[in-house]
């Protein structure tokens, strides 16, 4: 069944209070997207890593604007929610992000996903994030904003910084935590104790297991980078299958991603 943009939304906030993790997987084009809304999976995201290096450009650069709202307008005709990555918001003016977040809510996504993380390594103040987070919930009230911190991503892992700014976050209208690479018991049980909001945590092959981290009473498991970067694997390892020739690939690493958009 299709539904509007607003239902899209309340069916998108409500499968995260589900009896069990919500498992997000991340396309990163339409037809990616529209296979996985095929296959049964309740809600989709994107992946910006692999909507910009789909165009050529790097990810966490601010470069993908452009792409990132046309694939978004695009899967709004899906008849499932679904999620945007905007990275940083394109923007450091809260203005900007909300005026982004409004035109996609208005064009009938359910969620986006906002980042701390910086093209330079560095994480943004934890009061300039909640002065954006605010100006979005101002903006979108309907639309879930994942609040995502980099305090695990980059560098070394810092679980003090991450509770004060899932704090923060959380009292300027956040509807969700997302702490990408947080992966042990005692880190996630704190997230959980700290903020009434649902968390979300990144699929890490080999150790964040779905049954454990639903155990542990996470709400929200994303695929991330994961599916676009199997699927670059498999393209050149069908292609080698042609030939008979040659090793198949591994899966590459966001590096090697990066790497791969960076050198040409």
């Amino acid at each position: 069944m299709d539904f509007g943009g607003a239902e899209k939304a309340s069916l998108f906030r409500r499968l995260h209070h589900g009896d069990r993790p919500l498992v997000l997987p991340n396309a990163w084009d339409f037809a990616s997207a529209a296979a996985l809304a095929e296959a049964g999976f309740p809600a989709v995201g994107t992946t910006s890593l692999g909507v910009a290096a789909a165009a050529g450009k790097a990810d966490a650069a601010g470069g993908t604007r452009a792409e990132t709202v046309a694939l978004a307008r695009a899967l709004a005709r899906l008849p499932v929610p679904v999620t945007v990555d905007v990275e940083g918001g394109f923007s450091g003016r809260p203005g900007d992000v909300a005026a982004l977040a409004a035109g996609l809510a208005s064009s009938g996504i359910a969620g986006i996903n906002l980042e701390d993380g910086r093209a330079d390594g560095t994480l943004t103040p934890a009061g300039d994030q909640a002065a954006v987070i605010a100006a979005v919930k101002q903006a979108a009230p309907l639309m879930f904003l994942n609040a995502r911190t980099d305090t695990f991503w980059l560098g070394a892992p810092d679980l003090d910084e991450t509770l004060r700014r899932a704090r923060a976050y959380a009292e300027a209208g956040a509807d969700g935590i997302f702490v990408p690479g947080i992966a042990a018991d005692a880190d996630i049980r704190a997230l959980l104790e700290a903020v009434d909001l649902p968390l979300n945590v990144l699929h890490l092959p080999g150790t964040t297991g779905y049954p454990r981290l639903a155990r542990l009473g996470v709400h929200r498991v994303s695929t991330g980078s994961l599916l676009f970067r199997t699927a670059l694997r498999a393209t050149v390892a069908a292609a080698l299958d042609v030939t008979g020739e040659g090793d198949a690939p591994s899966v590459p690493s966001y590096a090697d991603v990066q790497r791969l958009v960076s050198d040409r």
